[in-house]
């Protein structure tokens, strides 16, 4: 039985790529007495955040908050602009693009999945080859994962979006930003995107529960002729209530009100490009102790590494699974597991939302001092390389100020 009152000294580590760590101040301002939704200062919290939320996905376009999880905003790009039988084109980039991709199985959508190995993202040449050869542009929709929680692979969405345009084909694009809004630069407008969907458990540093939809006119079009079933995903009510503040049902408040704090720290805070440099610069601090460790980063191109996220694989006779366990036990942090088919193969470190140098520090010796407890044959110098790398990019900035 769970006991919720044996805490060791210290805070826990949470290292999973999501839900990541809540900053305290975010946690305050949820703890804020709850407000009726239906008066003028919800109004205002919710065209705040409305407005932050645009700013954060780069758009224009509306946007659309839910109170569900990501899954619930997969759902919500499928339904709002298909139709039963509709083709859609997904790739197989891990296994959250699987879960999408059965997801909209059980619509009753005809899904084409483009095969992947996992340690790439979605190839934009067979993207758009697929679309070239569809002659009678059948395929309504192009769906792709941004970063891929279960891989630490980014597919390169300007590239797709490229590739679609040279095809000359008029299908939709969806992307899924779960774990890299806020994290990974990505824009919605500039890079063509007509549906994003995104959660609020990761780069916006908030507990699950949220979910959101960034939409482009051109899927707001498509959305009048959907005939797939909606009613509580359905864009139409939730954007006319938008407008003024309010939502067509009883909305997730008090994490309205963590989202506008959350807003603020990554908008008028850090600044979003501060926020992208800082989540680059870690990841590559954790390749670099991956490799000093003489283990593999999972991810094969480096055009393709995560900024959330490093995926590592152990070696061969060694599971993952029991490192990530006696890591918890001795050192009270958490890692993320490998997902299906990558199940005791590999083990993951989320580095994302609200997270530092001296964190990652922590992270990594944990990790180090945990792979030799468990006994897999890894160089003690993993650590060390992070160490430099970090210390290196700390004092260019002083030398310039100096």
């Amino acid at each position: 039985m769970l006991n919720l009152d044996a805490h060791p000294t210290g805070r826990h580590f949470l290292q999973i790529p999501g839900p990541t760590n809540v900053p305290d101040r975010v946690l305050r301002a949820i703890d804020f007495p709850t407000m009726d939704h239906r008066g003028p200062d919800f109004a205002e919290l919710g065209k705040s955040v409305l407005a932050g939320m645009k700013r954060v996905f780069k758009s224009a376009g509306d946007v659309v908050i839910y109170p569900a999880s990501g899954t619930g905003a997969w759902e919500a790009a499928l339904v709002n602009t298909l139709s039963p039988g509709d083709q859609v084109l997904m790739s197989e980039t891990g296994h959250f693009a699987v879960l999408w991709q059965k997801l909209a199985q059980r619509l009753g959508l005809e899904v084409e999945f483009l095969p992947g190995d996992w340690r790439h993202g979605a190839d934009p040449e067979a993207i758009e080859k697929r679309l070239r050869a569809d002659a009678g542009k059948r395929i309504k929709a192009v769906c792709v994962v941004h970063n891929e929680t279960s891989t630490g692979v980014v597919s390169r969405i300007p590239e797709i979006r490229k590739g679609i345009d040279a095809s000359g084909h008029p299908a939709l694009f969806m992307v899924d930003t779960i774990s890299s809004l806020a994290s990974i630069d990505y824009r919605h407008d500039e890079w063509g995107v007509d549906v994003t969907v995104a959660g609020s458990q990761k780069g916006l540093m908030l507990p699950p529960g949220l979910s959101f939809n960034c939409v482009s006119p051109k899927a707001i079009s498509a959305s009048k002729s959907a005939r797939l079933p909606r009613s509580y995903w359905a864009w139409d009510e939730m954007i006319a209530n938008g407008k003024s503040g309010y939502f067509p049902y009883t909305p997730a408040t008090n994490l309205l009100y963590g989202l506008r704090e959350a807003l603020t720290m990554l908008l008028d805070g850090e600044g979003l490009d501060a926020v992208f440099a800082r989540h680059q610069r870690h990841a590559e601090a954790a390749r670099r102790a991956v490799r000093a460790w003489g283990l593999e980063v999972f991810a094969l191109d480096p055009r393709e590494y995560s900024g959330s996220l490093t995926a590592v694989m152990t070696p061969a006779g060694h599971d993952a699974d029991r490192v990530r366990k006696v890591i918890l036990e001795a050192f009270d942090m958490s890692l993320g597991t490998g997902l299906t088919k990558l199940g005791g193969k590999v083990f993951r470190i989320g580095h994302l939302g609200d997270f530092n140098d001296l964190t990652l520090m922590g992270t990594l010796a944990g990790v180090e001092m945990g792979l030799a407890l468990a006994g897999v044959p890894v160089k003690k110098e993993g650590v060390q390389a992070a160490m430099e790398y970090l210390a290196s990019a700390a004092a260019a900035p002083a030398r310039k100020v100096a």
